[in-house]
């Protein structure tokens, strides 16, 4: 399927209409309820208008009964965006806003064998690190920022430095171009060296490896008052990686928070260990080539 054009049927009625276009699927509007003999991947509609009617009931009915999926349209705009609107609170697919408790436990324990495994590994490039920045420039090698972390509770997020000390400025990361990044934290924020400290903070039980990036109070607080329900994305543990750093990329934190906060909610929603495997992978593909970092 990754090499053809998928072909999904669309019922011309409530929100399918604001479909756009996408490169690897064709949407057709259906014209009637009645077969039109062209065989569709799936059928897209949404299930929840009240303008549905008989007879594209009838119809959704019996390509069911021919085992062709049939989607509601938010289902089919997640999935093709990786993202979902954050207009509202959005239920996980067993109806519940609380995220699986289970698979919490269980992702706690593989953080901390993964933490306490490859800290060893990763001690020798944090001291050649440490070295470095206070090569370049005065000051600590490492930056320490409180954060809104695990059910809204505050803690100090590890870092290493990768700006000049002293240096005024907006108090979060205006791009990539920022004149206070020095040329070493230009380079370890490129292939995300700089977040090798928060092993630690995974260790602590703050952090997981996989999960919303923890943001500042400050930041935390002004989304508050332009998203009331932006406190949500804090019912996991926030991670050193997440869903909206491997799809965005870098974006300025206040510029890309519409959207950063639709990759978090779809995180939330889709909680789960195949999404995590998912995310580890575009993640070690940035390690390795620079792309999508922040």
């Amino acid at each position: 399927k990754k090499y053809r054009q998928l072909k999904i049927g669309v019922v011309p009625v409530g929100n399918t209409l604001d479909l756009g276009l996408h490169s690897k699927i064709e949407f057709r509007r259906l014209k009637s309820p009645e077969p039109d003999g062209i065989r569709y991947d799936a059928i897209v509609a949404d299930l929840r208008s009240d303008k549905l009617g008989a007879n594209w009931e009838k119809f959704i009915a019996k390509c069911t009964l021919s085992r062709i999926p049939v989607y509601h349209v938010r289902q089919i705009q997640e999935s093709i965006t990786g993202k979902v609107r954050i207009d509202h609170l959005s239920e996980n697919e067993f109806g519940s806003l609380m995220p699986s408790s289970f698979y919490s436990n269980v992702k706690r324990v593989f953080d901390l064998i993964g933490a306490i495994t490859l800290l060893p590994l990763c001690l020798p490039i944090m001291i050649l690190t440490g070295v470095c920045i206070r090569q370049e420039s005065e000051g600590p090698a490492l930056f320490l920022q409180e954060r809104m972390g695990y059910r809204g509770k505050p803690f100090k997020v590890y870092k290493f430095r990768s700006m000049y000390v002293g240096s005024s400025g907006k108090g979060f990361t205006d791009g990539e171009n920022d004149p206070r990044i020095t040329r070493v934290g230009r380079f370890i924020r490129k292939y995300r060296i700089d977040e090798l400290p928060q092993i630690f903070n995974v260790i602590k039980g703050e952090m997981s490896f996989i999960g919303p990036r923890p943001e500042s109070m400050e930041l935390s607080e002004w989304y508050e008052r332009d998203v009331p329900f932006f406190s949500y994305r804090h019912v996991v543990r926030p991670g050193i990686s997440g869903w909206a750093q491997v799809e965005q990329g870098y974006a300025a934190e206040v510029e890309g928070m519409i959207e950063k906060l639709q990759y978090d909610f779809y995180y939330i929603k889709h909680f789960s260990l195949w999404l995590d495997v998912l995310v580890l992978f575009k993640t070690v593909k940035t390690v390795f080539t620079g792309d999508g970092a922040r």
